[in-house]
């Protein structure tokens, strides 16, 4: 069966291919448009489908609408609702209820020439969101925890999955929303509402939560696997901040109440459901599980033996979910997500035409790896483009920007070069073999979305990584899987006696991470890089660290 799932519902439209069960592809809109999440400047703009990542999805297989199996839409406009809550008014809601049913198939044919409408199959955002933990984590037997902002009208899904079927077990109505609250304390904070949680979750390491027990008193689980989590008025526990504006203790210790809330919150609902399943295997997904320090206090308290989280947990992943469940209930094996390199790729040839075309000075070393890391060991920031990219919102050594972890003002130089937050940690990425060495946490940890604490002994050999709680949000590279990165981090060690390499997206604040040539050639123009290793392809900039 070929089946394309899409995601065009709240923020992050994205596309994803399954054929014969196997993954082909996936997409987030946003780095085909270079519009972050993919959205337009308006305040709710539901009809942004993911047009140019759904096309790209069919060109890499081959196929053209016509030749679909199923389209699967994770979004099910018969569970809508009138609600009195966030954007959209509650009669946008049922507004936008009707327009579902009865125009999305018709305008995913305008989007898609060629495509029956009579394919397309609506799955709840939820279920999307569970298939595409449960069933690319590759577990016979799965607990599935989902956590989010909202869906249809819930915010959280609790479930069994056993050899691919999914027992939904628990939900939780909106208004009540774990994701929504943390929205809340984001725009509280000056952040943006709907992506900027993970600003929030760094700013916490820096203060104290001195408001825990009022927040366990608002929220709190309700010992039917669901919980209680009304709006907050902020401005009862700190001053709200403009955007743009500055932070202060007040800031950092109500970031670290909720966190703390959070955390204590998915360990009550996760023992609720190892409970009810007795499954040792927990899978995770929905956008609170992109909070990387809250699935590390689940696994560190917890009661299961191992945790998948999907790596575009956010709603980009839901394309991707709704495909697996469609190609699941259609009679196909579901192959496991081996990897999040599932975008976009580029060959030599297409590489280096985009290199004349740009008409900038280039080199082709003996050995990519180790001429990046002959740079990083000179500490020199190296942008490295390399393979298909990555899906959701972590760079794993596709896209990404390295620089050398033994010096603790790369971190303010970084932030400098993308232009954020000095408070915003940047990841190490190690050798799984070395890893246990480094860091404590769950291990592998291939998709940066644990934390880890970092040994003490090596907290002063590689400052630029160690977050201020003496933690590291790490990812663990398979030589296996990644021989270019393993190799570029045996050359980086070779010089520097450093098996850990410093690694952050290759983008610049506001922007989507880079994912063509062009991109990553705009990137290097503008941001002070000291190279661009793009490829087999090496650009250096004049009289900066060359190694």
């Amino acid at each position: 069966m070929r089946v394309l799932g899409v995601n065009a519902v709240f923020h992050d439209p994205a596309a994803a291919l399954v054929v014969d069960g196997e993954i082909v592809a996936a997409a987030e809109e946003e780095r085909f448009s270079r519009r972050k999440h993919g959205k337009r400047p308006v305040p709710f703009s539901t009809w942004e489908l993911p047009e140019l990542s759904a096309r790209w999805c069919l060109e890499q297989a081959g196929i053209d609408a016509a030749d679909l199996d199923a389209v699967a839409y994770s979004y099910d406009p018969t569970l809508g609702r009138s609600l009195d809550t966030t954007d959209p008014t509650a009669g946008e809601w049922e507004g936008l209820r009707t327009l579902y049913a009865e125009r999305s198939p018709r305008f995913l044919r305008t989007a898609l020439p060629g495509l029956d409408p009579g394919i397309v199959r609506f799955v709840p955002h939820h279920v999307s969101h569970a298939a595409s933990a449960h069933l690319a984590a590759g577990f016979d037997d799965a607990a599935v925890l989902v956590l989010d902002g909202r869906g249809e009208r819930s915010s959280h899904l609790a479930g069994h999955a056993v050899d691919g079927d999914l027992r939904v077990l628990a939900t939780q109505d909106l208004p009540h929303s774990l994701g929504l609250l943390y929205e809340g304390v984001t725009e509280h904070l000056g952040f943006l509402r709907s992506s900027d949680e993970y600003k929030v979750m760094a700013l916490a390491s820096y203060g104290e939560p001195t408001h825990l027990e009022a927040l366990r008193r608002l929220v709190h689980t309700t010992g039917n696997g669901g919980f209680e989590a009304p709006a907050v008025d902020w401005t009862a526990f700190a001053p709200p901040v403009a955007p743009g504006g500055t932070w202060c203790e007040a800031h950092a210790n109500l970031a670290a109440s909720v966190q703390a809330r959070l955390e204590e919150v998915v360990v009550e609902l996760g023992c609720w459901l190892h409970e009810r399943t007795g499954s040792p295997n927990l899978a995770m997904a929905g956008g609170v599980a992109l909070n990387c320090v809250a699935n590390s206090h689940l696994a560190r308290c917890g009661p299961f033996r191992r945790i998948w989280v999907q790596p575009a947990a956010g709603d980009s992943g839901t394309a991707l979910g709704a495909a697996l469940h469609v190609a699941h209930q259609l009679g196909d094996r579901v192959t496991p997500m081996g990897t999040a390199a599932l975008g976009r790729g580029f060959d030599d040839r297409q590489v280096e035409a985009a290199l004349r075309t740009a008409a900038v000075p280039y080199e082709r070393p003996a050995d990519i790896a180790v001429a990046a890391a002959e740079i990083l060991a000179a500490d020199g920031i190296v942008a490295w483009f390399q393979g298909r990219s990555e899906f959701g919102p972590r760079a794993l050594g596709h896209r990404s920007l390295l620089a050398h972890p033994g010096r603790a003002e790369n971190l303010e130089r970084l932030n400098d070069v993308k232009g954020r937050e000095q408070f915003r940690p940047v990841a190490p990425m190690v050798l799984a073999e070395r890893a246990a060495d480094i860091f404590r946490g769950p291990l592998p940890s291939p998709y940066m979305l644990f934390t880890h604490e970092v040994e003490p002994a090596w907290r002063h050999q590689i400052p630029a990584v160690v977050h201020v709680d003496g933690t590291a949000r790490i990812q663990t590279v398979d030589r296996r899987d990644e021989p270019l990165v393993a190799a570029m981090l045996d050359a980086f060690e070779a010089r520097t006696r450093l098996p850990v390499v410093v690694n952050t997206s290759l983008n610049t604040a506001g922007r989507p991470m880079v994912d063509d040539p062009r991109d990553a050639l705009e990137c290097f123009g503008s941001a002070p890089v000291d190279a661009l290793a793009v490829g087999p392809f090496l650009l250096r900039r004049p009289g900066r660290p060359h190694g």
